[in-house]
């Protein structure tokens, strides 16, 4: 968890490191080719081909159109808002999913998870304390990333009923290196990272792909109720750098939305964890 903190942590810090250059589709253009890359030579290596085939390339294709959508969105909101408020409407995206999950899983949407949904919201409006003045392109795009983060989820859980990680990986990087290649190749000019940017696109590969690593295998050595209060210190920590990097205030009221949020979420997972040893 440490290493997924640190890996989220550096790809904000790089993302708005190399927006100056390189517009969203762009970036996520070179990161996703070099996840293609990466991930390639780790199929070769390993001698693992038959396991990126899959039956459902229908449902990759919506998976990482929602990935695609949702990382764009946060890459273009760190640079128009303070890293906390974005981080804080990321944690979110669980929320997202529980109402989501029914249309896509079939899963029920319970009285539990509806009131945890209405205390996330809640925190929401802290964060945000909607306002003519305060409503900003950075904080709508932010909530969508968090949307688009929920359904690339739901249809990840999909996915891990029949393919693996490996293969989910895979269709990952090369569907969203080809959507970034249309997108950012639209107008006819795709910009080629400068000398300088170029360290700071290939820590957005390297993070990306490093984070979602840590976070799957911490919730493969642990619980979520155990993974989830540790990945919540992400705020506090993007919170520091974004005040020491870029001037940005410690804002309480960002802080305190973020932990109502969190504390929705975590108190759906203890809920579902002690419902499910239960065997309800």
């Amino acid at each position: 968890m440490l290493g997924s903190i640190v890996s989220f942590s550096a790809m904000a810090v790089a993302g708005r490191y190399v927006s100056s250059g390189l517009d969203t589709f762009e970036i996520m253009l070179y990161r996703s080719l070099l996840g293609v890359a990466i991930i390639s030579s780790i199929v070769l290596l390993t001698g693992k081909r038959r396991s990126v085939a899959t039956r459902h390339i229908g449902t990759h294709i919506i998976r990482n159109i929602s990935h695609f959508t949702g990382q764009n969105l946060w890459f273009y909101a760190i640079t128009m808002i303070p890293l906390a408020q974005v981080f804080a409407l990321e944690f979110t995206g669980p929320i997202w999913a529980m109402l989501l999950a029914p249309l896509v899983l079939g899963e029920r949407l319970t009285w539990p998870r509806t009131l945890a949904a209405l205390v996330g919201f809640l925190g929401i409006l802290i964060v945000t304390r909607p306002s003519p003045e305060t409503l900003s392109p950075g904080l709508f795009a932010a909530a969508g990333a968090a949307i688009g983060f929920a359904g690339s989820a739901i249809f990840t859980r999909k996915l891990t009923r029949t393919d693996s990680t490996l293969c989910i990986l895979f269709w990952l990087t090369l569907t969203q290196a080809i959507m970034g290649l249309v997108c950012a190749g639209f107008d006819g000019d795709i910009a080629l990272p400068s000398a300088e940017a170029v360290p700071g696109v290939i820590v957005i590969g390297l993070a990306g792909l490093c984070a979602h690593y840590c976070l799957t295998t911490a919730l493969g050595l642990a619980p979520a109720s155990v993974v989830m209060p540790i990945d919540f210190t992400r705020l506090p920590v993007i919170a520091i750098v974004g005040m020491l990097l870029y001037a940005e205030p410690l804002d309480p009221w960002v802080l305190l939305g973020a932990a109502i949020i969190f504390a929705a979420n975590y108190a759906n997972i203890l809920r579902e964890t002690r419902a499910a040893r239960a065997g309800v």
